[in-house]
């Protein structure tokens, strides 16, 4: 603990794209030098943590710095720190990031307004802040999300019939707008027989309905050899440098990070305007249409169904775009400048 100098808690057990963000930047954090560990339960077992037992040493100042910085991300990590920084006198700075897009409760405000600095993950989400704040939006990981660069990145490696792969990737619900791309495949696969399309991730038990409902459509149409479910993969990076064209059909967001793992990847995509998609998608890139726009979804896919060469294109512009703009250090480049201006007693 002496030689901790900034936590990020975890007070989640499942996996939440929050989650993901700590374990994708606590390991690269470190290489950079920065003291930082995580507290909570749901982590990788060699991802850098204090124990709860150890939060005592809380009391003590780390032996490089005055302080040491907690950094939330959740309201129930806001609380924790509040209590200990401020009832328990523990010798703490609170940091903030907020993803939400929406106007916060009251009592959120409130948490908000007692931290030491903010950080949003978009200007969208920053908007719903009354208080100053830095906005850094989340990176991804270049060498992880890559371009195709081997046959079993290829389509033809998947075994599914027809030449061109169209997909879209996170849990089956409402909100991501699964029903939304359904609907769109049944009208469009029809009049283009060499692509096929997936859906990857997990279905809930309170959701089993809705993709049943789903896959009653599909079948309707006659095309369940053709808009299949994959649910959870083993690896999902390998479908999206198997696709042509990625869609993010979802109508509400955090942050959204599937559209930058597809463009990491050299893939096109079409993405409604939810979370902070419309932030990261260029028009060399891709698409951005009205979130829960169903017919506008549509009509922006169709063009790259009928033009594969258009979305090989706008993947490599996409790729250009994420590697300049979005790389996972420059994220964390970005909110390690943040850190040291809380140690050096600024932001708030």
């Amino acid at each position: 603990m002496s030689n901790v100098e900034v936590i990020a808690p975890n007070f989640k057990r499942t996996l939440s794209g929050v989650t993901s963000t700590i374990i994708q930047l606590i390991p690269l954090q470190r290489a950079n030098g920065l003291k930082i560990a995580t507290l909570g339960p749901g982590l990788p077992d060699d991802l850098s943590k204090i124990r709860w037992l150890g939060l005592p040493g809380l009391w003590l100042r780390p032996r490089t710095r005055p302080f040491r910085i907690w950094h939330a991300r959740r309201n129930t990590e806001m609380v924790a720190g509040i209590l200990m920084r401020s009832v328990l006198r523990m010798r703490l700075k609170l940091l903030f990031t907020s993803a939400a897009q929406r106007d916060h409760r009251s009592f959120t405000k409130w948490l908000i307004r007692q931290m030491n600095a903010v950080i949003a993950t978009s200007g969208k989400s920053g908007s719903f802040l009354e208080v100053p704040h830095t906005v850094i939006m989340h990176g991804v990981d270049t060498e992880r999300f890559h371009p195709p660069s081997g046959e079993e990145d290829s389509f033809a490696a998947s075994g599914l019939p027809g030449k061109y792969l169209i997909g879209c990737s996170g849990r089956i619900r409402h909100s991501k707008g699964t029903d939304l791309f359904v609907d769109a495949m049944i009208s469009l696969l029809p009049h283009h027989p060499e692509w096929t399309a997936i859906m990857t991730g997990r279905t809930t038990v309170e959701n089993k309905g809705f993709e049943q409902e789903l896959r009653q459509k599909i079948a309707a149409a006659g095309l369940e050899d053709r808009i299949l479910f994959l649910g959870e993969v083993p690896d999902v990076r390998i479908w999206y440098r198997r696709m042509t064209l990625y869609v993010a059909p979802s109508r509400k967001e955090g942050f959204g990070l599937t559209p930058l793992e597809a463009m990491a990847s050299q893939t096109a995509v079409v993405a409604s305007d939810a979370g902070a998609y419309a932030e990261m998608i260029t028009p060399e890139a891709g698409s951005v249409v009205p979130a829960g726009d169903g017919k506008a979804l549509e009509a922006a896919i169709a063009p790259y169904l009928a033009d594969p060469a258009q979305c090989a294109n706008m993947g490599k512009a996409g790729l250009a775009h994420v590697r300049q703009n979005f790389p996972l250090e420059k994220e964390a480049g970005k909110i390690l400048d943040v850190y040291e201006a809380i140690f050096a007693g600024g932001l708030r």
